[in-house]
């Protein structure tokens, strides 16, 4: 099995207008790569907003709407993880925004993945350091 195929996408109850897969797949795995990791199987899953919610509830003990919660099962250098997304939360982040839909989604789809590596965004210099990275990786998507 190549590596762009470890990187699946999965749909409950929703449907995401994904545009070219495979380019996807090879953004991810070159991120990855320039953070010095290998790529194991990563699942994203896109919800809806009441199914991330349960999951919010459920493991984290939140109980707020978030656009993505990242289920590491990352081993040593092999990054590996389940990345559930809520696409009804990046339609409404990215009209708050007032950005492309597109582009919400990939910062979150780089988001996951940079939590799978290793990054943290629990206080303000984690943050900070988190969105300096999803913009570095941002700029290697082909659609930038």
């Amino acid at each position: 099995m190549r590596t762009i195929e470890r990187i699946q996408f999965h749909y409950q109850e929703i449907k995401v207008p994904l545009k070219d897969k495979k380019t996807i797949r090879e953004w991810i795995v070159g991120a990855i790569t320039r953070e010095g990791k290998k790529t194991g199987d990563i699942d994203y899953i896109f919800c809806t907003d009441e199914i991330l919610l349960k999951l919010n509830q459920e493991y984290l003990q939140h109980d707020d709407y978030t656009d993505v919660i990242t289920f590491d099962y990352t081993d040593e250098n092999r990054v590996s993880g389940d990345i559930f997304i809520s696409y009804e939360r990046i339609v409404e982040n990215a009209t708050e925004l007032n950005i492309a839909t597109e582009d919400e989604l990939k910062r979150v789809m780089i988001h996951g993945v940079l939590h799978l590596c290793g990054y943290k965004d629990k206080n303000p210099v984690d943050k900070k350091r988190m969105t300096e990275k999803e913009n570095e990786h941002l700029a290697f998507h082909p659609g930038a």
